[in-house]
């Protein structure tokens, strides 16, 4: 990984990889360790703490990073970055019924865009648009119900999306300082949803935000 003191300041940095278990401690280890590999110090001298909310947040020297963590059963992913407040979520991919889900949840649009859609793409592409409002909740430290769930998020410019393509970051109808991703990794078997939240009068961010996504090895992390 490259070393960008502070954290490059348009590139989020997003970490996964599959776990046979134990995925709490092991997305502690790996957001404590791509933390201070961005800061260029040792991992001893920045920790993960969380505010009142639950929201993860570094002590030490990483204080000037925003993180977030996920997990799900076999699967793990954590985000760091100088830019923002940053959400992320990871989900494994399974038949789900989805186009009901996306008729009780979504948004009208969204629900109307997953059901037009053949029924074997309708499971990753509601996981699409879930992931990112999860993502999107934890970025304004609201979580799904609260501040995800309430606001529509970008539809994917082309489906169904090649494994492990990467677009930029998209500003949320309506909510110019708020941006989200996702992307399908692990061959077509799991979706990770990306958010950043700007704040007030911040849009103008939104255009220079890049994605580095990759997958680490589950032997790094003990």
């Amino acid at each position: 990984m490259d070393r960008h003191p502070g954290g490059s300041p348009d590139t989020v940095t997003v970490l996964w990889c599959t776990t046979d278990g134990d995925e709490r401690r092991k997305a502690h280890t790996l957001v404590v360790r791509a933390a201070a590999d961005l800061m260029g110090v040792a991992p001893s001298e920045i920790w993960l703490e969380h505010e009142a909310g639950g929201r993860p947040v570094l002590g030490g020297v990483g204080k000037s990073l925003h993180v977030s963590v996920t997990h799900a059963r076999g699967a793990l992913a954590v985000a760091v970055t100088g830019l923002a407040p940053v959400g992320v979520d990871v989900e494994v991919v399974r038949r789900l019924r989805a186009a009901a889900m996306s008729r009780a949840w979504l948004d009208p649009a969204e629900a109307a865009w997953v059901t037009a859609l053949p029924e074997d793409d309708q499971s990753v592409a509601f996981l699409w648009l879930w992931t990112q409002k999860e993502s999107v909740g934890k970025a304004l430290g609201q979580g799904l119900r609260r501040g995800g769930m309430s606001r529509r998020v970008p539809l994917p410019r082309q489906w169904p999306p090649r494994d492990g393509a990467l677009s930029a970051p998209r500003r949320l109808p309506g909510d110019p300082g708020v941006v989200s991703a996702a992307v399908v990794v692990g061959g077509r078997r799991h979706v990770i949803g990306v958010a950043l939240h700007g704040g007030t009068g911040s849009a103008s961010y939104a255009d220079d935000v890049r994605l580095d996504v990759r997958e680490v090895s589950p032997t790094e992390l003990g």
